[in-house]
């Protein structure tokens, strides 16, 4: 079956063709795509204090444009976060990479606010259409294995959310601080395309009916079923609580990162901003099991969200990087636990679908949050703004734990 057969929605008539690439081969391509597109989202991190200055942008037009971004992957989660169901993991993917080449080139080649808005838009819509497609690739690839292929999801998700502000950061030392990031992330992306296009894609799990095809690509109205309705909204809540944070850490965090050091280093700048996401991806790697991992993980999330803020106050670079790295820990370990039952909960006809649901109330938490900051930045500048934007973040996390451990022990005597 051939990539354009399947974006018709035509089922296979003939013996499948291509390279029958191993199990390892196909997890390693479905976790790269995901793991690059979010790599290519977040190289302007560090970026952003020089585009702002280039550009003449306030802070609240540099909070416009990475919202734009979040915008985009919500607004095609919910157009579109089932069609890799219909049209199969492959094709998504690779309808996703050639969207996030589109998005990178505009965003390097910008001019003006609208450009870097465009731009960003269509790296969101990439990062949607492979957000669902990857992860339920994941869990076909390890069907023994659930735990894994969502240690899996969130490791490429994060990593890659993680490793964009540090490599834009080092890029943007060459020629053309702006471009030259994108250059290099573009050839590196085209390279994706090829193994996609050889690999003997296996068939959608819901081909539509001849007759009507893209009847089934029709947005849906988000649902849940009824198993899965407490785990999802858990799920939910802790992804919009701990994106708030990170969406910070990815927008305004770098010129306040830069304020409490007194930097203009990019590299060093891209690293602060990359660190909660990093610790995030590496807890992935670290198992830990009991009814009260969520909790924890939370409470350690709410107090290292506040020493972020206590960190700017005394001007400490040591409680900063400590502060960051223990707030991706924690987030790291209560979202991955959470993810997970809802993974576990949730029909195989329709996980790429309740996932991309999860994934847009989990994102707009990194867009509406992020955009009051930067409102507030702008009305009351950006220390006062970010120290209560950390305090509202903080206090949301310590409360969230505590609700989760009273329904623990609440099972527990049950």
């Amino acid at each position: 079956m051939t990539v354009f057969s399947e974006l018709r929605m035509r089922p296979a008539t003939a013996m499948p063709r291509g390279w029958n690439a191993s199990t390892t081969a196909r997890l390693v391509i479905s976790g790269a795509v995901i793991f690059m597109l979010l790599v290519g989202a977040n190289l302007a991190t560090p970026l952003y204090p020089l585009l702002q200055a280039n550009l003449g942008l306030s802070s609240l037009e540099v909070t416009a444009a990475f919202a734009s971004y979040v915008l985009a992957l919500v607004g095609t989660l919910l157009l579109a976060g089932h069609w890799s169901d219909h049209i199969g993991r492959r094709a998504a993917l690779l309808v996703a990479v050639l969207t996030g080449l589109a998005g990178g080139w505009i965003f390097a080649e910008a001019h003006s606010l609208a450009a870097l808005c465009a731009g960003r838009a269509l790296q969101g819509a990439a990062v949607a259409l492979a957000t669902g497609a990857s992860a339920a690739a994941l869990r076909e690839l390890l069907p023994s294995r659930p735990e894994w292929a969502s240690r899996f999801t969130l490791l490429a998700s994060s990593g890659g959310v993680a490793a964009g502000p540090v490599i834009g950061g080092l890029l943007s030392l060459l020629p053309g601080a702006t471009t030259a990031p994108y250059a290099v992330h573009s050839l590196l992306m085209a390279g994706l395309l090829v193994p996609l296009y050889l690999i003997r894609a296996r068939p959608a799990i819901m081909v539509p009916a001849v007759s009507r095809p893209l009847h089934a690509l029709a947005p849906r109205r988000p649902s849940v079923s009824r198993q899965a309705r407490g785990p999802f909204w858990l799920a939910s809540g802790v992804g919009f609580l701990s994106f708030a944070v990170f969406g910070f850490s990815l927008s305004l965090a770098p010129g306040y990162f830069a304020q409490v050091l007194g930097t203009d280093s990019r590299p060093l700048i891209g690293v602060l901003a990359g660190l909660p996401l990093g610790a995030s991806a590496l807890s992935q790697l670290v198992t830990v099991h009991g009814r009260r991992t969520v909790p924890a993980g939370l409470a350690v999330l709410g107090v290292s969200v506040m020493l972020l803020g206590a960190a700017g106050a005394w001007h400490s670079p040591m409680m900063l990087v400590s502060a960051a790295v223990a707030a991706g820990v924690g987030q790291g370990l209560a979202f991955r636990t959470v993810f997970n039952d809802v993974a576990a909960r949730v029909e195989p006809a329709r996980h790429a679908q309740i996932i991309s649901t999860v994934y847009v109330i989990t994102y707009l938490g990194s867009a509406v949050p992020v955009l009051g900051l930067g409102w507030a930045s702008a009305a009351f500048g950006m220390a006062a703004a970010v120290q209560g934007f950390v305090l509202l973040c903080g206090g949301a996390a310590l409360g969230l734990a505590a609700v989760t451990l009273v329904q623990s022990a609440r099972r527990k005597v049950s």
